[in-house]
């Protein structure tokens, strides 16, 4: 079992639904970064659950203690734990459920891995839950960032059928960025910010669920990350935005849609800006050669709809060895998608100072201090 991310900028996270604590481990993380402790408490707000009626009732503060790693508002260059203590379960929801494979979940897969050990209490490890620590790591790899004056920010590309607009990839203003992190639904246009609220009120008055894309841009980059083929910054980006429970779904820049574009258009025209060199459209997200070149880094990921839903769904008794039928009991959230952006976005600057460590080393920050 692998619960451990990167190579510079090591990420290592623990902890189960129900147990005790979740938490995590950051190695490799270099001295002196400042931190904000009001800033990591507001990117683990974004992610809180049981904040509107749009999310589950589980109601978690996510409040963290940092163990090691930090001393005098500064990361000490030794690697920084930090706990976050699980106050709202209510384990006695699954007993009933506890031989019953959910459907659109872990429990048949993790039951043959693990020769049935595996807590089945909440999805375990295997659930979302253990993302509060992932945005943990990201928020300090965000301020890490900041001093490089590199951004990431998201919206909601869509819920359901219901869309949103998207970034403009080769124009995109630093301010709306900031602003997004401050809405319930992180959208560009208000109105479709509604209608994926009714869109996701109306899944959860039917017993039901939605999913849906969220868009992340990462801007101020220079153009040096990543490396070809097995390293590239696609690569990187993928393997850890697919460890995030409910990805179904990857792509870069245009995506699938530059599929339906001749090479006259979707090659991005070089320029130059401001006596930089830039590309006029930015079809390829921003990297080239699986490096980026300078332009914002866009992606978009794809979140199934949740699986744990109150509908009657066919399943099977796995200790009886017969069929059967099972309504998932419990508090769940109608869509995912709103709390998984602080997530996809910690997972982005994760990767994004793993790969300015492996360039730069951890002098990097005494450059830029």
């Amino acid at each position: 079992m692998s619960s451990i991310f990167g190579r510079n900028f090591r990420v290592s996270i623990f902890g189960e639904s129900h147990g005790k604590a979740i938490g995590v481990v950051l190695d490799g993380l270099p001295s002196g970064i400042r931190l904000n402790m009001e800033f990591i408490e507001q990117e683990m707000a974004r992610r809180r659950p049981g904040k509107n009626p749009l999310s589950t009732l589980r109601s978690e503060s996510d409040s963290f203690e940092i163990l090691s790693g930090y001393f005098n508002e500064a990361t000490t260059g030794t690697p920084l734990c930090a706990i976050i203590f699980n106050s709202d379960c209510a384990s006695d929801d699954y007993a009933p459920m506890k031989s019953l494979l959910r459907p659109g979940h872990a429990d048949y897969t993790g039951f043959v891995k693990y020769g049935g050990f595996n807590d089945y209490r909440g999805g375990g490890h295997f659930s979302g839950r253990l993302t509060a620590p992932l945005v943990f790591a990201g928020a300090v790899a965000k301020q890490a960032l900041q001093m490089d004056n590199i951004l990431v920010g998201s919206h909601v590309k869509s819920i359901c059928h219901v869309e949103d607009e998207s970034f403009d990839s080769a124009n995109i203003d630093e301010n709306t960025l900031k602003e997004l992190r401050n809405l319930a639904i992180p959208v560009l246009n208000r109105d479709a910010g509604e209608k994926m609220a009714q869109c996701i009120l109306d899944a959860k008055n039917d017993r039901d669920s939605v999913g849906g894309v969220i868009e992340t841009a990462v801007l101020n980059l220079q153009p040096v990350l990543g490396s070809p083929f097995f390293d590239s910054m696609e690569s990187c980006l993928a393997h850890i935005l697919f460890s995030i429970p409910a990805v179904k779904g990857v792509e870069f820049g245009e995506g699938f849609n530059i599929t339906k574009m001749r090479g006259s258009k979707a090659n991005d025209a070089f320029i130059i800006d401001e006596n930089k060199i830039k590309t006029a459209t930015n079809y390829n997200g921003g990297i080239l050669g699986g490096i980026t070149n300078g332009m914002p880094v866009v992606f978009r990921v794809a979140i199934k709809p949740t699986p744990s839903i109150g509908i009657q769904q066919q399943t099977v008794d796995f200790l009886k060895n017969q069929e059967t039928t099972i309504s998932v009991k419990g508090r769940h959230d109608p869509c995912i998608v709103t709390r998984a952006v602080p997530v996809v976005e910690a997972a982005a600057a994760i990767v994004i100072l793993d790969l300015i460590l492996e360039r730069y080393g951890e002098a990097w920050t005494n450059w830029k201090n």
